[in-house]
């Protein structure tokens, strides 16, 4: 079975350095997806502090990533990104369920 989510190595990399800095109940990091932002829905991540037995869990590149439960449908083949360039850095999700994302970049519809 394919894994929700891939990881580039600038993403994991980058969620290694974000861990370093987290405080020490965090176990990792959570991915959802929520209602809102100009296309319908917007990816939302934050430290994971507990297992929430509903999560799906991705262990990549020696990172763990907990992915909502109630996202799974929309984040099917998505591959996870972190760009940095001269004036801005973010993860970004290549999402092949996406029909639509805004001009910003912040939400999609699926």
């Amino acid at each position: 079975m394919n894994p929700i989510i891939t990881l580039t190595n600038n993403a994991a990399l980058r969620i290694k350095q974000i861990m370093s800095y987290a405080e020490k109940n965090a176990i990792g990091v959570r991915v959802s997806v929520k209602s809102g932002g100009c296309a319908g829905m917007s990816y939302v991540m934050e430290y994971s502090k507990e297992v929430n037995p509903h999560d799906e869990l991705i262990e990549d590149k020696g990172v763990k990533v907990y992915i909502d439960s109630a996202a799974v449908m929309y984040l099917l083949g998505t591959e996870m990104d972190y760009k940095k360039e001269d004036f801005s850095s973010a993860f970004v999700f290549n999402n092949p369920n996406e029909t639509e994302r805004c001009g910003c970049g912040e939400s999609f519809k699926v």
